[in-house]
């Protein structure tokens, strides 16, 4: 069976296809690809995923590679812009007879013209069929109306993180991951939610990124709650820093007191807590 390769549209969707032609393709070089509705153009991502690794719902499998793109489709692509930004300013105009609020994030026309889809943000659930009938008289063309939520309107319009360097999903990333806030707790972050969220106001995609690095070296600390003797004293694990290696100690004062990990695991244990198993 022959491997797929791996496209991106200019609207941030993944695509699949197989070579069958054998061309001679290069990763992020500009293919035109069928679609559903006529052909679009892509840029390749990766040249070789096997059958196992895709989703049986990711789209472009069945269809096909019609060539690789020459210098008028590149052309043509590069004027597309221009056409959506005229597309955009339509949208909004006509948008205002309506009573619902909408804010439209990006517009990108298929690279054919048989396809325009806006990408907007709105509180709830909005029943647009009468505005998207009066849309595809006006462009004469199918309109796909699409919601996105907080992290895709990040990835859209691009930005820097905290970090101070370009947003994960605006760079690099194709595909969101679950971030959880069991995530948070394993790195000592649950604390503040609003320092470890970014400006889509989701958690940081960078806590999905270190997750098994803490996971692993936690394996070597001791579980909060555990009882030892410290210079005669009974002391609890309230915490633990991974990054610095240091445990910190409790007493029944609550005065605080850390140390490092290797002279933590000198001291006597006198009682380990029972772990819930949720």
């Amino acid at each position: 069976m022959q491997e797929y390769i791996e496209v991106e549209f200019r609207s941030g969707r993944l695509g699949y296809y197989q070579n069958t032609q054998n061309l001679p393709l290069k990763p992020e070089e500009l293919i035109i690809v069928e679609v559903e509705r006529g052909e679009d153009i892509a840029q390749i991502v990766h040249l070789s995923i096997s059958e196992k690794e895709l989703d049986a719902q990711q789209t472009g499998k069945g269809y096909g590679i019609r060539r690789i793109a020459t210098q008028e489709d590149i052309d043509k692509m590069r004027n597309l812009p221009s056409e959506e930004e005229k597309a955009a300013t339509i949208f909004v105009d006509i948008l205002q007879r309506y009573p619902f609020a909408m804010k439209l994030i990006e517009t990108i026309y298929q690279f054919d013209g048989n396809k325009l889809t806006f990408f907007f943000t709105a509180d709830g659930r909005i029943d647009f069929r009468v505005f998207v009938r009066e849309l595809a008289n006006v462009f004469r063309t199918r309109i796909e109306l699409h919601q996105t939520t907080g992290r895709d309107e990040a990835k859209r319009l691009g930005g820097f993180g905290m970090c101070g360097v370009q947003y994960c999903c605006g760079s690099f990333l194709k595909r969101f991951n679950q971030v959880t806030i069991k995530m948070a707790k394993d790195q000592n972050l649950a604390g503040n939610l609003s320092k470890i969220s970014g400006p889509c106001g989701r958690l940081l995609c960078c806590l999905n990124f270190e997750e098994d690095f803490y996971l692993e070296e936690s394996r070597d600390y001791p579980i909060p709650g555990t009882c030892v003797e410290l210079k005669g004293k009974k002391v609890y694990v309230f915490k633990t820093d991974i990054l610095n290696k240091r445990v910190h100690l409790s007493d029944e004062n609550q005065a605080v007191t850390d140390i490092d990990l290797e002279a933590f695991k000198k001291l006597k244990v006198l009682t380990v807590p029972e772990i819930e198993i949720c």
